[in-house]
């Protein structure tokens, strides 16, 4: 797959979170920072510096860069660990941090599972499950990469790439759940587009409090 079609890998979390979060972020190139991102990406660029170390048996290596032509995926994974199997084999383990706590939904479970199927196209290996690290409850989740899961993230892959190729961002439906939580609420507008006000209506409105 040509490189300018390969979607991001935060870009499947955005999605299953909100389709319209994710048509804002990645094709109108719109962003807008909260208190909970900004700490998110701090957390981030921590995981993401790229380097090398080996403890205990096991070899850490953060800001791994991963790509995945056949699914038309690319990222970089926080931190893949090595751990040296009894067959005298390193087997790698992904694992990808976050700020808060665990969701109900999957969109977590997706992106490392994504970063997994990743590091098997690379690495020409089976990845059975991973870990999710999250930073408020400062303790790991591990992942099983069953089947049911990676159907679920190539559905999100094909999904999700339909919808960035389109250029068209879905239309808003408001949830107070996960809208009154998302740093682009003020970008995105739930309230004001879904009652089907159009942007110019509301474009006129700004212009006339001003």
């Amino acid at each position: 797959m040509d490189d300018d079609a390969l979607i991001p890998l935060s870009a499947l979390q955005h999605f299953l979170y909100c389709p319209r979060q994710c048509g804002l972020i990645h094709v109108e190139q719109l962003w807008a920072e909260s208190q909970h991102t900004a700490e998110g990406r701090l957390l981030h660029e921590n995981a993401d510096k790229p380097r090398m170390e080996r403890r205990r048996g096991v070899r850490t290596v953060t800001g791994m860069p991963l790509a995945e032509p056949a699914l038309g995926i690319t990222g970089v994974a926080d931190v893949v660990e090595f751990h040296m199997g009894l067959d005298a084999v390193e087997h790698p383990y992904p694992v990808e941090y976050k700020r808060g706590r665990p969701k109900a939904h999957q969109a977590d479970e997706v992106q490392l599972c994504a970063q997994a199927l990743c590091l098997e196209h690379m690495l020409n290996c089976h990845i059975p499950e991973g870990a999710l690290y999250y930073g408020e409850t400062r303790r790991r989740v591990v992942v099983s990469f069953d089947e049911a899961l990676r159907r679920l993230t190539r559905e999100t892959i094909d999904a999700t790439r339909g919808m960035i190729m389109s250029g068209r961002t879905p239309s808003a439906v408001y949830s107070p759940k996960l809208c009154d939580n998302c740093s682009m609420i003020d970008l995105c507008q739930p309230n004001l587009l879904q009652r089907g006000e159009s942007v110019q209506h509301w474009l006129r409105e700004q212009l006339k409090s001003e």
